[in-house]
C-alpha cells in the first residue's frame, strides 16, 4: 500500500510539474498569472489544501496500519479462531489443548494475533469495538492484531452471508485483567 501511494504521489507531482512547466512558455493565463483572490483560490485551495489533506490522512493511515500489522514478540497472544456454519472455535497457543465456543478470551492491554480460518464456507471475524473485518476463508489462514485498551466483553459476529441461519453466528470477546488473563491459563492446566 505505502509502494502504491508513494507511485501515486510521484505520479501527480510529475503531472503538475509538466503542466507548470508547459504554462511558461504558453501565453493563455496560468495560475502565476493570477490576480488576488484568484491566486488564493488556485493555488491555496485547488493545490495546498488537498495535498495537505491527503498527507494527512496518509500519515495517519500508515501509523495506525503499522499498528495493526501482526508481528512476533514477547507480549503478542496468538490466537486461532476457526469458524464453522454453527460456531466459532477458539483455540490458545499459551493454553494447548484449551479451546472455547463462541467466547474468545484475551489478555486487556496486550496485542493479541488472531489465526481465522473456516471449516466449510468463507465467513467473516469481526469486532467492531477492537478491529476491523477479515474473512475466513477454508485451507488459508488469515491473521488480525486486536488488542482491548481495557478488560471488558466485546461483541463479535460473522458479517459475511454463509448460509442460512448466519446471522445468529456471534461471539463474544472477553478481555481480562492480567491477573485473570493468567487464571484462565491456568485453569486449562
Amino acid at each position: 500500500m505505502l509502494i502504491a501511494a508513494v507511485a501515486i504521489f510521484v505520479l501527480v507531482m510529475v503531472l503538475l510539474a509538466a503542466g507548470w512547466r508547459a504554462a511558461a512558455g504558453s501565453t493563455a493565463p496560468t495560475a502565476m498569472a493570477a490576480k488576488g483572490s484568484e491566486r488564493i483560490w488556485i493555488l491555496g485551495l485547488g493545490l495546498a489544501f488537498p495535498s495537505t489533506v491527503l498527507l494527512a490522512l496518509l500519515s495517519y493511515g500508515l501509523w495506525i496500519g503499522e499498528r495493526l500489522l501482526p508481528r512476533e514478540g514477547a507480549d503478542v497472544t496468538r490466537v486461532e479462531a476457526r469458524a464453522s456454519q454453527l460456531s466459532w472455535t477458539f483455540s490458545y497457543r499459551d493454553a494447548p489443548g484449551r479451546a472455547t465456543e463462541n467466547v474468545l478470551h484475551i489478555p486487556a492491554g496486550r496485542p493479541v494475533d488472531v489465526a481465522i480460518t473456516s471449516a466449510d464456507v468463507i465467513h467473516s471475524f469481526w469486532v467492531p469495538r477492537l478491529a476491523g473485518k477479515l474473512d475466513a476463508i477454508p485451507g488459508h489462514v488469515n491473521v488480525l492484531r486486536l488488542e482491548a485498551d481495557r478488560p471488558g466483553t466485546y461483541a463479535g459476529l460473522s458479517a459475511e452471508f454463509s448460509g442460512p441461519g448466519y446471522d445468529n453466528l456471534t461471539f463474544t470477546v472477553v478481555a481480562h485483567p492480567p491477573e485473570a488473563w493468567q487464571g484462565f491459563l491456568e485453569d486449562s492446566r
